[in-house]
């Protein structure tokens, strides 16, 4: 499985057994977390759109450069996706909850 945000290898580095602390909802780590992985995705796509201009301009001939930066901006946006449409499934699933 491709890992392009670094999610796995971090849950994988943790001791097993060990819970992780509780996180205060007012601190922002999640929010932080989740702002510098958007900004990783968004460097990776102008990234891999300006290797495919400097290929189409002649600026650049690695075509196998450009291709891995464009499947790794590719990876990346489908691991965001998937997590978008976990993260509103759970959401879902909270609404249906009846207390």
């Amino acid at each position: 499985m491709i890992d392009p945000l670094g999610i796995v290898s971090r849950v994988n580095t943790q001791q097993a057994g060990v819970p992780r602390p509780m996180q205060g909802a007012g601190n922002g780590d999640f929010q932080r977390e989740l702002r510098e992985q958007l900004e990783k995705i968004n460097e990776m796509q102008q990234d891999a759109s300006q290797a495919t201009n400097d290929l189409l301009t002649g600026q650049r001939d690695d075509i196998e450069g450009v291709m891995i930066a464009t499947q790794k901006a590719d990876s990346a946006l489908r691991m965001l996706l998937a997590l978008q449409n976990k993260v509103v499934g759970a959401y879902d699933e909270l609404k249906n909850i009846r207390v």
